[in-house]
């Protein structure tokens, strides 16, 4: 009896330290929500009546669908494209709603009081909560998210919660900084979203450098059938996640672009998968995830006026960047540097972040009123006339939606989409590096070797499964995305 006691209380303390906080963690939130946080004036019993009862509709009708839609994509499509790992699927969908759970309540405090900063106190000192904020926290948990693709297997859920809740901070003081004073454009959050977590969580792993050599980082047949469910999910709803927070026509373009970039680039993905591969054949990884960058690479100039074909040729190039990444890129880096990316990140997010963010400078810098008409000063508000000045009365005369700007060219609007691209993967490179180092300390413990990628770790798994997941000495080859070369 005394022995079981001291086997629980070690196990608590090597593996339970996460316990605590969890609870302590959802307190401080409620806390926080009960004294900073408000209904806004649509969805406030008493204050409804300053806005029309048609406004209150038209916002939760425009914005409701959308953001379901990347609410399955955070749960589902994320959760799901992370059950390669043969032995590890009960840890990928469940950290991951874990995750996306305190997110969503963190993200919304964060970015809320970095909105109450903006607004100079014009709203009081309370963070207004309306769906939009819903949608904003829910582009922040894929951040994080992306961020535990590059570390999946390799650490502890206390880790992942510390690693969740530093990133955030850091994220959205740079999406604040990136959106209201460099006002870039990026609707699709190609730059603020999925640069941002790809290289955080890159340099995360690699400060957690050890040795992540494990028989148990591979795939089964199965495994990879349900990571496709993901793949799938991710691939239907992405017009979503690039459109949510666009408007009018905007919005109608956004949907119409990442619809035929995706389109394009699973093609182009198919062809470079079977180019590279030995044999010619297709390699599951490439298929579960190149497939896929078309919609992070046309999320930055997803509303602009890029026309379909224009689509198409981005996700033909992010099809093909992908794939050649994830052959030849991703073991070079593991070699050189040791930088462990389980879920090949690096090639669905950061590789095609780039390639958006330059496609968006580009799209920005050659905008013209002649192509926008006055729409152009609602895509690049910056764009838009100071106040005071002749050109700013006569625009506004024609479009009354018109707000001061600082009268920038488009070339001045490019070298800001650059500028914010540059910004945020220095930001997220060195809160990585810094977040790893945290990390590292002893109380928030590691993964011992024999237990990285192993549900058995954190989870009461079956008995069958655990009889079947024991290791054997004629277990077979496996293919994973870090391991399997040629297929790199």
């Amino acid at each position: 009896m005394k022995t079981t006691s001291s086997m629980s209380m070690k196990h608590f303390l090597n593996h339970g330290r996460h316990i605590p906080l969890l609870f302590v963690l959802e307190i401080a939130f409620i806390l926080i929500f009960a004294f900073c946080t408000e209904y806004d004036d649509g969805a406030h019993s008493d204050r409804a009546f300053n806005v029309s009862s048609t406004d209150q509709e038209n916002r939760i009708q425009h914005y409701y669908a959308m953001f379901q839609d990347v609410h399955v994509m955070m749960f589902i499509g994320f959760g799901f494209l992370m059950t390669f790992l043969k032995r590890y699927g009960y840890s990928a969908v469940s950290l991951n709603f874990l995750i996306a759970a305190i997110v969503l309540q963190w993200a919304t405090l964060c970015q809320g009081f970095f909105h109450t900063l903006s607004s100079h106190g014009e709203h009081g000192t309370k963070i207004l909560i309306n769906i939009t904020n819903l949608l904003n926290a829910d582009f922040a948990s894929a951040t994080v998210l992306i961020s535990f693709g590059a570390v999946l297997g390799v650490t502890t859920p206390l880790q992942l919660i510390v690693m969740a809740l530093i990133e955030i901070a850091i994220f959205s003081g740079n999406e604040w900084y990136g959106l209201e004073v460099i006002q870039a454009s990026d609707v699709g959050a190609s730059m603020f979203v999925h640069i941002f977590g790809a290289y955080f969580g890159l340099m995360v792993s690699l400060v957690l450098k050890r040795d992540f050599t494990s028989e148990k980082e591979g795939a089964s047949y199965n495994s990879d059938i349900f990571a496709m469910i993901g793949t799938i999910f991710l691939w239907l709803f992405w017009p979503s996640f690039n459109s949510g927070l666009a408007e009018g026509d905007a919005q109608h373009r956004a949907v119409i672009n990442t619809y035929y970039s995706l389109a394009a680039c699973c093609i182009v993905s198919f062809a470079m998968s079977s180019l590279v591969s030995k044999e010619n054949k297709f390699d599951m990884v490439h298929i579960q995830n190149s497939t896929l960058a078309g919609g992070v690479a046309i999320g930055t100039a997803a509303d602009m006026m890029i026309h379909p074909f224009g689509a198409m040729i981005v996700g033909s190039i992010a099809g093909v960047v992908s794939v050649l990444g994830y052959r030849f890129l991703t073991p070079f880096l593991h070699r050189k540097f040791g930088i462990h990316d389980t879920c090949g990140v690096h090639n669905l997010h950061g590789l095609p972040g780039i390639v958006a963010a330059i496609v968006g400078a580009i799209t920005a810098a050659l905008a013209t009123e002649k192509e926008y008409n006055y729409s152009l000063y609602r895509q690049f508000p910056a764009r838009a006339p100071m106040a005071g000045t002749p050109e700013f009365e006569e625009i506004k005369s024609h479009f009354a939606g018109i707000h001061p700007g600082q009268g920038r060219t488009g070339a001045e609007q490019g070298g800001y989409q650059a500028a914010a691209m540059a910004m945020t993967l220095v930001v997220a490179i060195g809160g990585g590096l810094v977040t790893g180092m945290i990390l590292r300390l002893p109380i928030f413990g590691k993964v011992q070797k024999e237990h990285l990628f192993n549900d058995a770790l954190s989870w009461e798994l079956p008995d069958e499964e655990e009889e079947h997941h024991a290791p054997t000495n004629t277990e077979p080859m496996f293919r994973s995305h870090m391991q399997n070369e040629h297929k790199m």
